[in-house]
């Protein structure tokens, strides 16, 4: 039975890369095909300040969500870094935001970026002003004790644009250890759970009496 059920989840840790190659081949460029570019754009964030904003992106967005003087273009990046953000699997993939070869690192730049400019966006609103300029002075606290300043990556000095997706590299995953590892991880868990829920579910055999 333990051999089976390791020959069970290593064909589904291969079926989940087999897919991951397919979304790759259907996702050849990591931006949305198309994007017109017609929405807003978010300035760039650098590879040293991704490392200290996804420390603060939780407190941001909870921040922002309840913010009241709000306007248009204010919502509109909001709803772009939320969206970026499940594109890129929540953060849950590691090395998104440290490691420049992930598959997701471009995506964590776009959804930071936008972490970032919705940050600054609430120091000109006057019941969210106290609360974002003390994230922003934690932000550059850290920065300064973490040397990061000036670390940056091949996507730093990328601008983005509401209008344009920002997907990972599909076709990357099978070339990143870290990823796949996780995603082979991942998909061999499901396998089991299903197997074990469907071992259970089974009704039992009576016995004869």
């Amino acid at each position: 039975m333990a051999r089976y059920l390791y020959r069970r989840l290593a064909f589904l840790g291969l079926s989940a890369t087999l897919l991951l190659f397919i979304a790759g081949s259907a996702f050849a460029h990591s931006r949305s095909d198309g994007g017109s570019h017609a929405g807003l754009d978010i300035p760039e964030i650098s590879h040293g300040e991704m490392a200290v904003m996804s420390d603060y992106r939780s407190g941001i967005i909870d921040l922002a969500s309840r913010a009241v003087d709000t306007n248009e273009p204010f919502r509109r990046i909001l709803n772009y870094a939320e969206i970026q953000y499940s594109y890129c699997l929540w953060g849950r993939m590691p090395g998104s935001v440290t490691d420049e070869e992930s598959p997701f690192n471009e995506c964590a730049h776009a959804y930071l970026a936008a972490t970032k400019a919705v940050l600054l966006s609430m120091r000109e609103m006057p019941r969210e002003r106290a609360a974002a300029g003390e994230i922003i002075s934690a932000v550059d606290a850290d920065m300064v004790r973490r040397g990061l300043a000036l670390i940056t990556c091949r996507f730093s000095g990328e601008a983005f644009n509401t209008a344009d997706i920002v997907k990972p590299r599909w076709s990357g995953i099978p070339f990143h250890a870290a990823s796949m590892a996780s995603l082979t991880g991942l998909a061999s868990l499901f396998g089991l759970g299903v197997f074990a829920l469907r071992r259970f579910s089974q009704p039992k055999a009576q016995s004869s009496e």
